[in-house]
C-alpha cells in the first residue's frame, strides 16, 4: 500500500453525504464536527468559489489542531446563480423560493475543498465546479418537493442523489460534486498533497 492508502485522514463534515462519498471511494477515516459560524462569512466578500473556499478552510483550521498528523479534509458546498450564492434553505418558504429560481435555468454548484495538515505545515486550497441545467418544474412538483422535506440541509434545497433525475436534465461536471464532495478533485488534491 502507498501512502495515500494510509495517510490518516480526518473528514472535518457530519454531512452524511459526504461520509458516504469518501467511504464508497475506499478511504478510512473519522469524522469531526468542524466548529465553525458560518454566518460570519460574508457571501458577498469575493466571488462564490472564494467564499467557499474560506468556509472550507475554515472548517478544516477549526479541526486540525486536534489531528495534528491527520490529513483534515473540510468541504463547503454552495449554489451560485448569476453570482448570487445560495446555501441550506432556513425554512419551507425559503426554500420555495430558491427552487423556483434555481429551477428557470442553469446555476452552478460549487464545493470549496481545504486539505490541511499542521504537523508539516500542508494548506491546499481549492474549489469544484458543475453546471446543473435544470428541468422546468411545475407548481405541483415545487409543492410535492417542499412538502416532502428533502430540501432541508441541502445547498439549493435539492439533493441531485435524492431527486436529480426528476428535476435535472443533465449536468456538466462532476457528480460527486453536486451532491457535496467531489471525488476526482478530491483525489487529484490528496496524490499532490503527498508529493
Amino acid at each position: 500500500m502507498d501512502e495515500s492508502a494510509t495517510a490518516r485522514i480526518v473528514l472535518a463534515s457530519t454531512s452524511p453525504r459526504r461520509r458516504d462519498l469518501l467511504a464508497q471511494a475506499g478511504y478510512t477515516f473519522e469524522i469531526v464536527a468542524p466548529e465553525v459560524d458560518e454566518s460570519a462569512f460574508s457571501p458577498t466578500a469575493g466571488t462564490p468559489a472564494q467564499h467557499a473556499e474560506m468556509l472550507a478552510l475554515a472548517k478544516a483550521r477549526s479541526v486540525a489542531p486536534h489531528h495534528r498528523d491527520a490529513i483534515v479534509i473540510g468541504a463547503d458546498t454552495l449554489v451560485d446563480f448569476d453570482g448570487w450564492v445560495i446555501g441550506k434553505a432556513r425554512d419551507a418558504e425559503e426554500a420555495e423560493a430558491i427552487t423556483r429560481k434555481l429551477f428557470s435555468r442553469p446555476h452552478k454548484v460549487i464545493t470549496g475543498l481545504a486539505l490541511v495538515r499542521l504537523s508539516d505545515g500542508r494548506e491546499v486550497v481549492g474549489s469544484d465546479v458543475t453546471v446543473v441545467v435544470p428541468r422546468p418544474m411545475t407548481d405541483a412538483q415545487i409543492a410535492t418537493h417542499i412538502a416532502g422535506g428533502s430540501w432541508a440541509g441541502k445547498a439549493g434545497a435539492y439533493a441531485i442523489q435524492e431527486d436529480g433525475d426528476e428535476f435535472v436534465e443533465r449536468i456538466e461536471g462532476s457528480l460527486t460534486n453536486v451532491m457535496g464532495l467531489p471525488m476526482e478533485y478530491l483525489e487529484r488534491q490528496l496524490d499532490g498533497f503527498r508529493r
